[in-house]
């Protein structure tokens, strides 16, 4: 299914001859598919962008993208198709029931962490969002911030292949930096949490 989708993508911007900037035309809808229905990986998308506009906007493309997808799977899921949605993934989404539990538990730092690796399908992600108590500003910078470490960290590994002679020492420095705020705020924010319930603020 996935090739096949993948195949007529191809055969989409062969008829459409659509390039650069432009390429969003076809992307974005075809982003809030992959959202929805995961027929096909993301990462088809990454390397679309890429191939059009270069590594660094293709990236920032696919952020822009992937984040705009996933902030309307959640509205749609909450709002709208919750129960569809439930009838077609809820029996996918008891193997992640632990997920949900650190969702709860843990809030933006679980999505943010379940964006950047591949653990799941992004749809499930925003769709455990959906059913989750987090609120729509926290689920927006934890879909920011976790399609950000996501891009990435995909950009690090596929340039090599993509675009060998492209030098990415300094994408390296910036993501392990970037990493490692992300992991001192959540450390910081948990102690803090404890301290509180200890009573010691």
């Amino acid at each position: 299914m996935g090739s096949t989708i993948e195949l007529w993508i191809d055969q989409l911007l062969e008829i459409t001859q659509l390039d650069g900037t432009l390429i969003l035309l076809i992307t974005i809808p075809l982003a809030i598919i992959q959202g929805f229905l995961g027929v096909f990986p993301f990462a088809t998308l990454i390397v679309l962008h890429i191939s059009a506009v270069g590594l660094a906007l293709g990236l920032v493309f696919s952020w822009l993208t992937g984040t705009l997808s996933a902030l309307i799977v959640f509205l749609g899921c909450r709002f709208f198709f919750s129960k569809p949605f439930n009838r077609r993934w809820g029996a996918r989404l008891q193997k992640y029931e632990k997920w949900q539990n650190y969702m709860d538990k843990y809030g933006i730092w679980t999505i943010i962490f379940l964006r950047t690796l591949p653990i799941m399908p992004n749809n499930l992600i925003s769709f455990m969002s959906a059913i989750s108590q987090i609120k729509l500003r926290s689920y927006i910078w934890s879909s920011i911030l976790g399609n950000l470490s996501h891009i990435w960290l995909f950009g690090l590994i596929s340039s090599s292949i993509i675009m060998p002679e492209t030098d990415v020492s300094f994408l390296l420095i910036t993501y392990i930096i970037f990493c490692l705020t992300l992991t001192g705020i959540f450390v910081a924010k948990l102690k803090l949490g404890k301290a509180s319930k200890r009573g010691g603020f």
